[in-house]
This record gives C-alpha cells, structure tokens and sequence, in this order.
C-alpha cells in the first residue's frame, strides 16, 4: 500500500512537472511583456529560465505548480534585485556623522546641483576661456582655497592619503623624513603612514618616543639628508597623561633656515572653527599655514563636508614642484569633483548661513532639544510597527564626529531605544536585518541589549515612518506568538 502512494506521488509530481510552461510561453504573459520592456528580452527570458528551475525542485518537493503570471512575477522580482544598486542610500542613524563606511560627508544642495551641471554638459575643465588655451583644472579651486586658508598657493588630488604620499615623493623621495613616534598613526583600513612613507620613496626617521617628542628631537635628526620635517595632526586618537609633543609653530621655528620644509598633515581638516558651532576646537587650516607650515594637507570629504578629496596648500615653489610630479596626473580629481568641490568652498565665503546650507554643519550644530522633540514625535508612531515584541523609548544619547574628528568628544544628541520584551538577543538581531533590508535600510547600532537610532542626522521624518511599512509583519509578534 505505501508502494502504492509512492508511486502515486511520483506520477502526480510528473504530471505537474510536464505541466510546467516554457520559457517562450512565459515570455508572452502580460507580465513578462512588462518586464521585457524594462529590462530587454535577454535577461528577462535568462529569469524566466532560472525561476522555472527553483520551480521545478519546489514541485519535486510537493509544490504544487503556479501560473504562468506567477512564474512572470517572480522572474520580475529576480530583476528588480539585480537592478538595484548596492551603493543604495540608507538613514544613518549610527550616531556617527561622517561614518566612513557609510560615505562620510553628505553633500550640499548646492554641491550636488553643481556636480550635475558638470555631468550634463561639457565644461572648461582645462581650457582658458580668456585665451581660447589650455588651462590647468587646478585653475578653478587654486584662488578660492588661497583665500579660505591663507596659503600662497594651493593643489588638489584625490585624498588626503594622496596628498601626504604625493607631497612625502616630490619633495622627500631618497631622504630623510622626519616624524614623532607618536604621530605614526594608522588610519582606515590598515593603512599606516609608515607604510605610505615607504610607498613614497622616503626613509622614516623616528624622534621622540610614543608619548613624549621635544624640540632637541628634531633639531638633533635634520642633517644634510632630510627631506621633510613631517608633523601628523593625530585627530583619530589621543595620548594623556605624562605626554609632549612639539606644537606646529614651535617646530616651525626649528626647521626655519635649515632648507628643510615643514609638511603639517591635518588629516580630516577644518576650514571652519568648531567652536562657533558649539563644538571643541579642531586646528583649522588657516591657523596650521599662519603657524609657519610650509605644506598642509587635509582631506574634502570630512569636516570641509565636501566630495573625497586632498588638498594640498602653501609655499608657491613647493606646490609648483608637487605639480611637476607625474604622479600628480595619476591621482587628480576629475570635473564631477571638482565642481562639487568648488560648490562646497564657496559655502564657506558666509560662515554666518554655512550650518544652514552645508549638511555636516547642520548635523553637527544640532541642538539635544531640537533632536530630543523628534525622538518623542517618532516613538509613538514606530512603537505600533514594532507591537508587542519591542519596546521604544526616547532617550538621551550622544554623538561622535567620526572619521577620525575629535575621537574624545562626544555631542550630547537624543534617539530611540528598541528594546525586545523578552529580551532576546536573537529577536534584537532579527530587527537589526529586516531593518537592512528596508527599501532604504536603517542603520543603527546595539549597545546594552537594545538597538538605538540616534537621530541626530535624520530629516525627512515622513520619509523615514513610510519606509517603515516595508517591514514584515512578524517583527510586531511577540515572542509567544511567534512560536505558537
């Protein structure tokens, strides 16, 4: 008898097998023409083929068989995935404004509209309208990044780790350069400024030692063989307690008539003092050039708040020599960037309006308050979404720059608290993924068994709550309903 069903089984599951479409007949369904119209006829039949083979083994299984337009939908969703960018944008509500992983700096209106210009249309990128020429692309950022920072001239590329390792080669390639052990820091990613000193032909000499570096450090190190006199501003991390270091004036006054120039690497950088915002002080750009630096570098896409880039200001012999470099050619920023960047420079010409229109300012700047209001405007709505599985709190929370800004202080901001209700650390997981999976995902971080968004970088509050609908329904069951 069990042979018997067996056998019974196996032919019904032929049946439906034989009853399965093909590929061609697939393609005639209303919902394939669709899909063919957006996606063209190879790759949709390419869906067709694949979906009607995971049907094949659900079949196998004991599925019975779905419709043609059912086969035609799915192959669309096959599609859609595929389509959908994975550089896709997202709330970030990790606490971190400039996170690195998630694109540091949001750019300006204004920024963004110039980008596009420069997409759209051909632009005089190095060509002289004056003269009907060939100009140089620097040309259109050179006078603009004088003026903020006070350098005699000035040059771009495309990141500050670019820029040390194009400064340290043009002008310390085969020599000496000099540099405290405790300013040999790592960045993102591994990368050490060792090993970009190496990478740019330059021999590391280490004065000092991890926690202490005085000016007879220096004075005994530079000889006939240094290049550069390297001073890295260790924005990513600090050491307290019995510590010295040699302040960038300080050792400009060193290396002064000794035919050795001073680089000052800034790191992140600041065109602007955080302290007119309510935050600490971060040496600006202008004040490391006034301090005597013969070179500066920083970076664009950190507290300037513009596209990736690294600039490089000062002495105007020393920039044309880092300009005659050939490397130069291999790490310069192209037209979108550039006009980004021009865009974003002009900003700071207002510094009175420069929270209003450039985003990592206006995150920054934000009041606890103004934070906190939305927080209690944002719980209500989100706690029904969530149901009995979760509760959510507003609370008190507190911020960080990020990307390597000011690693020890902290900006007093406000969010929401998910916490599960039977404590689960799996449901808090759970949460965390559908939240990813969102059509526009939802970044926050877990601390102390709840999921908090701080929501200090978001604004469109109405984008935000209609985004949540996308989550599946089982997120708002409690964890005895979900086992029943």
């Amino acid at each position: 008898m069990e042979q018997r069903n067996s056998e019974l089984r196996d032919d019904g599951t032929q049946a439906s097998l034989r009853r399965l479409p093909a590929v061609d007949q697939v393609l005639q369904t209303e919902q394939a023409r669709g899909s063919i119209a957006r996606f063209g006829r190879l790759a949709v039949a390419d869906a067709v083929r694949r979906t009607l083979a995971a049907v094949r083994e659900e079949v196998k299984a004991g599925t019975s068989p779905p419709s043609m337009t059912v086969i035609a939908e799915r192959a669309a969703v096959l599609l859609e995935t595929a389509a959908r960018s994975s550089l896709r944008p997202l709330f970030n509500l990790t606490g971190t404004v400039l996170h690195t992983n998630l694109g540091r700096a949001v750019l300006a209106d204004a920024a963004i509209e110039a980008a596009a210009m420069a997409m759209r249309e051909a632009v005089a990128l190095e060509f002289d309208l004056a003269t009907g020429k060939r100009g140089e692309r620097d040309d259109h950022l050179r006078a603009l990044v004088c003026e903020l920072t006070g350098a005699e001239d000035a040059t771009i590329v495309n990141n500050n780790a670019a820029a040390v390792l194009l400064v340290l080669n043009s002008l310390a390639a085969g020599k000496d350069a000099i540099v405290s052990r405790g300013e040999l820091i790592e960045i993102g990613g591994a990368f050490r400024m060792p090993d970009i000193m190496t990478r740019a032909g330059a021999r590391l000499v280490e004065v000092g030692t991890t926690n202490r570096t005085h000016p007879r450090d220096y004075a005994d190190a530079i000889n006939d063989e240094t290049g550069v006199v390297l001073k890295v501003h260790t924005s990513n991390y600090r050491i307290e307690g019995f510590t010295r270091e040699v302040p960038a004036a300080e050792l400009a006054a060193i290396v002064k008539g000794k035919g050795v120039p001073l680089v000052n690497d800034l790191g992140s950088g600041t065109l602007a003092d955080l302290e007119a915002f309510g935050l600490a002080h971060e040496p600006t750009v202008r004040e490391a050039v006034a301090e005597g630096a013969d070179i500066v570098t920083f970076s664009g896409d950190k507290l300037l708040g513009g596209p990736q880039a690294g600039f490089i200001v000062g002495r105007r012999d020393l920039i044309a020599q880092i300009n005659n470099n050939p490397m130069k050619r291999v790490l310069r920023v192209d037209k979108i960037r550039l006009a980004a960047l021009e865009a974003t420079l002009r900003l700071y010409r207002d510094p009175d309006r420069l929270a209003e229109r450039l985003p990592t300012m206006r995150f920054l700047s934000r009041s606890a308050d103004e934070i906190r209001a939305l927080a209690t405007r944002l719980a209500p709505a989100l706690q029904p979404t969530l149901g009995a599985a979760f509760d959510v709190s507003v609370i008190d929370c507190q911020s960080q720059i990020g990307s390597g800004a000011l690693p020890l202080s902290t900006i007093a901001s406000a969010g929401l608290a998910v916490t599960p209700t039977d404590g689960s650390g799996m449901r808090l997981t759970g949460l965390s993924a559908a939240l990813r999976r969102l059509p526009m995902p939802v970044i926050g971080r877990v601390e102390r068994g709840a999921l908090i968004l701080d929501l200090r970088c978001l604004e469109d509050e109405e984008r935000f709550l209609t985004n949540l609908f996308g989550l599946p329904a089982e997120m708002g069951r409690s964890t005895e309903d979900a086992d029943r």
